[in-house]
């Protein structure tokens, strides 16, 4: 077993060491390092306060390097590499610093083994799961802006996978020539993604407009210097908004002291700033030409046989191949960003895609056996 006594830097207790445990010491160091290194990276490409909380998260993952360093005394050797998957994440980190990065590292940071490791301090294990939370919060504004035009991606490519890979078995399941499922299937795409577009933009169009009726009339404000000190209802407007009525009549009091004071009046707004409101939902042409561009590319997929020249069973096959791949990456993706695991996501995305083309394609074989 090759065990070693050596006291622990921490407590000073006596620890005994297996070439197992100097092993998984220096995996975490490895893993110390790159997270560190990782953090840097993502400092690097950005201003301010986000770069502050990304170098201080890096000064603690090498806190934590150094504990390692500790307990592997004279064993610690050539200084371990990261590993590959770390590797690719700083070399993302470095170039693009996107939110992918940091939902990678959330979800690094969320499974840490400290909590179960004897050789881990109760702090290390803590700081962990905040860093997870700091992480998160980080990633919440850039997810908040990714949201809209996400969101008619994620929709426009998997409508695309499913919608035309169901419309090309289903067609081809009556057994008509190979070149008519062909050209069934980009008239599909080209009427699934203006489609798409079209209801995208109408969609997110509307919504926004519908928001914006609910926030406060820029000309109400002219209203406020004539409004009665002791008998106003400006109170009532932050009421009608959700504030209580204590902190309503505050904020009331609030703006006439303003007044009295002589500075620009404003009714001013409660809750989300619309801005980040909009963000959320995305622009019209945004989320309409995302969501073209995606339909466009999924529902291509599923065409891909028939244009390689195959036709029957074959085509059939490989579209649903193709097509199983696509749904993967797709919800593994989902997963990746939203903090979650890739593979149930992809699972989920893979369920029902081929649940729906597989309603399409038996209804298929039922009017081909019909009109045989």
């Amino acid at each position: 077993m090759n065990t070693v006594a050596d006291p622990n830097p921490t407590t000073g207790s006596i620890v005994l060491r297996t070439k197992a445990d100097r092993r998984r010491w220096r995996r975490y160091l490895a893993d110390e390092r790159a997270e560190a290194a990782i953090y840097r990276d993502l400092a690097s490409r950005r201003h301010r306060e986000e770069r502050e909380i990304l170098l201080a998260l890096a000064d603690a993952e090498d806190r934590h390097a150094e504990h390692w360093i500790e307990l592997l005394g004279d064993d610690l050797g050539t200084p371990p590499e990261p590993g590959p998957g770390a590797r690719v994440l700083g070399w993302f980190a470095r170039r693009f610093g996107s939110v992918f990065v940091l939902a990678l590292m959330q979800r690094n940071e969320g499974r840490s083994p400290y909590d179960t490791d004897a050789d881990a301090t109760d702090a290390m294990a803590a700081d962990e799961r905040i860093h997870g939370e700091v992480v998160r919060g980080l990633a919440m504004r850039q997810r908040l802006a990714l949201a809209g035009t996400f969101r008619a991606a994620v929709f426009g490519a998997n409508d695309g996978l499913v919608s035309n890979l169901a419309l090309v078995l289903g067609i081809g399941a009556t057994g008509v020539p190979a070149s008519t499922v062909l050209f069934t299937g980009i008239a599909g795409l080209l009427a699934g993604a203006l489609s798409m577009a079209a209801g995208e933009y109408v969609s997110v169009s509307s919504q926004r407009e519908l928001l914006d009726a609910s926030r406060p009339d820029p000309d109400a404000a002219s209203a406020l210097p004539a409004l009665d000190l002791d008998a106003n209802e400006l109170a009532l407007v932050y009421r009608a908004r959700g504030l209580e009525p204590a902190e309503a009549s505050a904020r009331a009091a609030e703006v006439f002291d303003r007044r009295a004071e002589g500075d620009a009046l404003e009714i001013g707004d409660h809750g989300i700033p619309a801005a980040e409101e909009h963000d959320a939902i995305g622009s019209p042409i945004g989320a309409a030409t995302s969501s073209f561009a995606f339909f466009a590319c999924g529902a291509f997929v599923p065409v891909i046989p028939y244009l390689l020249g195959l036709d029957g069973v074959t085509a059939v096959i490989v579209a649903a191949l193709l097509v199983g791949v696509a749904l993967a990456a797709t919800g593994a993706l989902v997963g990746i960003l939203s903090g979650v695991s890739p593979l149930t996501r992809a699972v989920r995305q893979i369920a029902i895609g081929y649940g729906a083309a597989a309603v399409t394609y038996l209804l298929g074989l039922a009017f081909g056996a019909t009109l045989a």
